[in-house]
C-alpha cells in the first residue's frame, strides 16, 4: 500500500528543486498534490511532468489574498487539504553592516510571514474538515546557528523552528501535527546564487565556496532534494501521528541535536 493513499497535499514553492521533488514523491505515494508557486508557468510544467495527480496553483505567499485563493482552489480541486509543506523561501547574504531594510523585509515576508499565514489558512481549513492533518515547515541548519554573512536568512530559519514549536503545540489539540525538516547544504540550481554571493563577499573564485561546503559535510557530499523526500513522506504519514513540534535534521551529519 502506498503511504499517502487518498491524501490531498499542498506544497508551496514546488515548481522546482526540493519542492518539485516532494511533489513527485507524494504523487508516487498516492497523494494528490497542488504545486503552488509564484512562477505559475513553471508550476504548470512541473505538474504536467509529474502527471494527473497534480495541479498547478498560482501563489504569492506575501499576499494574503493570494494565499486565500490558493487554498480555495486546492479545496475546490481536491475536496480538502490533508497535508501542507511550507517550502517557499529565498536566500540572501551580506555582512551585517551592509544588510538593507528592503532585503531584510522581503526575506522575512517570504520565509517567515509566508510560512505563518500559509499555516494559518490551511490549519483553518483542516479544522473545518474535522479530520486533523499534517503541516511540514522547511527550516535549515542555518536556523540552528549564526553565520557571519547570513544573518537575515539564519534569523528567518530560526524563526521557522520556533513557529513550528508554537504552532505544533497549539494545533495538536485539533489533531494537526506540525513538524519541520532542517536540511543541510542541498545541491541545486539555487547554489548558483549562493555561490555568487559568497564569491562577492569572501573574494572566492566561482565554484570555490560550493566545493568547500561539500567537503565540510561529514557524509562526504552535499545533499540532494531526493535525500529529503523520505522524511517528508514520513512526517506526512500515519507513522508520525505522535510526533509534535519537532525539527528533524537531514543534513549528512552537519548538526547534532
Amino acid at each position: 500500500m502506498k503511504r499517502l493513499d487518498g491524501k490531498r497535499a499542498m506544497i508551496t514553492g514546488a515548481a522546482r528543486g526540493i519542492g518539485a521533488a516532494f511533489a513527485e514523491t507524494y504523487a508516487r505515494e498516492g497523494s494528490q498534490v497542488a504545486i503552488a508557486d509564484i512562477d505559475y508557468s513553471r508550476a504548470e510544467a512541473t505538474a504536467a511532468m509529474i502527471g494527473p495527480a497534480t495541479i498547478a496553483i498560482d501563489l504569492d505567499v506575501t499576499q494574503q489574498s493570494s494565499i486565500g485563493r490558493a487554498v480555495d482552489q486546492t479545496v475546490d480541486a481536491f475536496g480538502g487539504i490533508d497535508i501542507l509543506i511550507n517550502n517557499a523561501a529565498i536566500f540572501t547574504a551580506a555582512p551585517v553592516t551592509e544588510v538593507s531594510r528592503d532585503d531584510y523585509q522581503r526575506t522575512f515576508d517570504i520565509n517567515v510571514s509566508g510560512t505563518l499565514f500559509m499555516m494559518q489558512a490551511v490549519a483553518q481549513q483542516m479544522i473545518a474538515q474535522g479530520n486533523g492533518g499534517k503541516i511540514i515547515n522547511m527550516a535549515s541548519q542555518a536556523g540552528r546557528r549564526g553565520e557571519p554573512l547570513v544573518s537575515v536568512y539564519c534569523a528567518t530559519k530560526a524563526a521557522i523552528i520556533s513557529l513550528t514549536q508554537s504552532a505544533g503545540l497549539g494545533l495538536i489539540t485539533h489533531g494537526i501535527n506540525v513538524n519541520a525538516i532542517s536540511p543541510g547544504v542541498v545541491d541545486g540550481e539555487h547554489w548558483d546564487q549562493v555561490d555568487a554571493l559568497f564569491a562577492k563577499y569572501e573574494g572566492k573564485a566561482p565554484g570555490q565556496k560550493k566545493a568547500e561546503v561539500a567537503r565540510s559535510v561529514p557524509h562526504g557530499r552535499m545533499g540532494t532534494a531526493a535525500d529529503l523526500t523520505g522524511m517528508a513522506v514520513f512526517l506526512a504519514s500515519d507513522d508520525a501521528n505522535y510526533i509534535v513540534a519537532q525539527t528533524y535534521n537531514v543534513d549528512g551529519g552537519q548538526w547534532m541535536s
